[in-house]
């Protein structure tokens, strides 16, 4: 169950950080307006929360591990919101950061 709730934080940070810069792209780079962007700020500052809840206690490792996870949810949000049509290379590039990803954090540590 520690891991099932460690991935959902990791699934809802990526959320959050994934969708704030998107919505600070859209504000910005599409011209969108003033509003999209502080709706990002606001998700980046969420993101960083998020993270306070992994059972691990440490910082770095989260991070590090939570790297895996921002580079496949980027990819998946690109699919999703942009129309991205991601190659073989990403796809494998992906698939070898979520496994660097599940190594880090879940690998028996015997402390």
């Amino acid at each position: 169950m520690v891991i099932a709730r460690s991935v959902a934080l990791f699934v809802l940070a990526a959320l959050f950080e994934i969708g704030g810069a998107w919505l600070v792209w859209q504000g910005v780079r599409e011209e969108r307006g003033w509003g999209w962007v502080g709706a990002g700020v606001v998700a980046l500052g969420a993101y960083g929360f998020v993270a306070t809840f992994q059972p691990d206690a440490h910082f770095g490792r989260i991070l590090a591990a939570y790297g895996g996870i921002f580079v496949a949810g980027s990819i998946a949000w690109g699919m999703v919101a942009d129309g991205y049509r991601p190659d073989r290379w990403d796809v494998a590039g992906a698939l070898i950061c979520l496994a660097g990803m599940a190594v880090i954090m879940y690998a028996p540590r015997g402390n």
